[in-house]
Formats: C-alpha cells, structure tokens, sequence
C-alpha cells in the first residue's frame, strides 16, 4: 500500500451520513515516569445501529485503548472511513463527469474515553501490553506520520486462492492493519505483549494474475481508451445506493452476472485501476488469527 507526501483535501461532494470522528480530540503528551495500560478493542461493525447482526458474520471493527496510571483517564484511538465504508468501495458516478468519483479517504481517531458497553457487549475489551509515557509519547509521533502519509482506506484483499500460503496480489488497508501496525510500532519500542489470541476480519476478492489498467487520466483523460472507461463505469454502476428493494435485486443479478458468471472485477488502488480475473470461491469474509507481537527491536519496558 502506498504511502503519499500529504493528505489532500476533501471535496465538498463527499458527505457522511455519520460525522467523522465527532469527539476528537489531540493525542496527549503523557509523562515520562507514567504506567499506561493498553487494551485491545474490537465490536461488530456499525454495532451502533445493528447491535451484533455483523458480528454473527464476523465482521468486526478494531481499536486501541489506553489508560494513564497517573491521571487515571481513558482514551480509544481507532482508524476508518472518513465517509463510511460504501465510499471507500465503490466510486460516484457523477453527471458530467467521465471518471468514477472517489471519497476513499481513512484516517486516525483520538478521544478521551473508552466506552466499556460498546466494546465487552458484543465484542472484546482486553489487557494486551504496559508502556511507559515515553513510549506512549513515541507512538503519537509515529501516528502522526503514518496518518498523513497513509491516507486511503481499501476494503478488499486479493488473493489467488483461499490456500494459507496463497499469493496476495493486494492486501488491504483499514480498521485491524492500523491496530497492528500500532502494535508493531509499541514492540518495536520495548512493549512486551501477553500470549493471548488475536483475530481479525478480512474480506478477500480470489482473482488470477491482475492486469494493470493505468490511471485516471491515461483511462479517463482526453487521450484516454474510451471503450475501456466506458466498461469501468458500467461495472461500477450496479453498486450505487438503491432507493428501492427492486432496484437493489435488479443491480444485483448484475452484480453476479459480472463478477461470478463472468468472472470480472475492477479494482482501484494506489490510484490506478486493475482488471481482476475473477475465480472460484470469488470472496470470502474470514475471521484469522494474527498473533500479538512477540518480538521488538529494543529490550526495555515497564
């Protein structure tokens, strides 16, 4: 996954039906000398509004708490959609304009407070590592830079088969890759973490060989492969917000008749589009464990 120089800005066209990250607040400087404990958070998706439905099919959202020995306050710092998962997956369609149009941006939330029904009802709420304030202070600096830098959320992860040792042609980038991320940095600083079982959720695309495609401009731009842009905006288009249940059926005996009989897919990521060749079991939401940290480049700790 790329990393870019900054974080440009949004466009007014891209709207959350949920405001982004409404009680954020700074990462703290904590002090040195302070015991923080840290937990590991994980609820179902959109628990909010569906309480556990997504959780039944192990579709869960990831995040981070910490506790300050010396002040006793709380914090959650979790990664997503800056405007909800629908946008981050499939572009807009806009009038008058030939490319698809993306509001794919992610990013880092702070904010004091862990909220402890969110997360044990239907989730996990667990003590994972101790750090000292220094390494707590280090990771801010480190999340700093890994949320300009890393800007845009990607849903899929693309492999060639459902094989352990399959090749993955894309990996994703959202909720847990932060999470564990966050972990590696906090091992990489000295945290030493307990042996407990972690999972995640992944939502994998299984494609042969992508083909490269090119970018907006070289598929889009006034140069570009007109018949090719024309088959990218078609695929897209059964994955807009339906108003009604027959138009969501309709568009979705498209969607199978592409991506299953036909075995297509277009993928954007890094800001180029690929072909996806698509094969048998197509996707798969899996539930994996991906072990906490075990080794770290410095030996100190608390």
């Amino acid at each position: 996954h790329r990393r870019f120089d900054y974080r440009p800005k949004t466009d007014p066209y891209c709207q959350a039906r949920y405001t982004f990250c409404p009680t954020g607040s700074a990462i703290p400087v904590m002090k040195e000398e302070d015991v923080i404990e840290v937990y590991r958070l994980q609820a179902p998706v959109w628990e909010f509004k569906y309480g556990d439905l997504l959780g039944h099919l192990k579709i869960m959202h990831d995040a981070v708490g910490f506790k300050s020995s010396l002040t006793g306050k709380n914090y959650t710092m979790e990664w997503y959609e800056l405007f909800q998962l629908g946008n981050c997956t499939f572009p807009h369609l806009r009038p008058g304009m030939d490319a698809p149009f993306w509001c794919n941006q992610g990013a880092a939330c702070f904010y004091e407070g862990i909220d402890d029904a969110h997360w044990k009802e239907n989730g996990t709420l667990v003590l994972v590592t101790t750090i000292s304030g220094t390494m707590f202070n280090e990771m801010a600096k480190w999340v700093k830079y890994d949320n300009e830098t890393g800007i845009y959320y990607e849903t899929w992860t693309v492999q060639a088969s459902p094989d352990k040792q399959s090749v993955v042609w894309f990996d994703s980038y959202e909720c847990s890759k932060f999470i564990l991320r966050t972990y590696q940095k906090l091992a990489d600083l000295g945290a030493v973490f307990k042996k407990i079982q972690t999972n995640y959720t992944s939502i994998i695309l299984f494609s042969g060989e992508p083909i490269y495609l090119g970018n907006e401009t070289s598929i889009f731009g006034p140069l570009g492969n007109k018949t090719l842009a024309a088959a990218i905006r078609d695929f897209y288009y059964p994955f807009k917000p339906h108003r009604t249940v027959i138009e969501f059926f309709v568009d979705l005996v498209k969607i199978i008749d592409r991506v299953i009989l036909n075995g297509q897919f277009y993928l954007f990521y890094n800001l180029e589009y690929w072909f996806l060749p698509m094969k048998f079991p197509y996707l798969k939401i899996i539930y994996e464990e991906v072990p906490l940290p075990s080794g770290s480049k410095t030996s100190f700790g608390v």
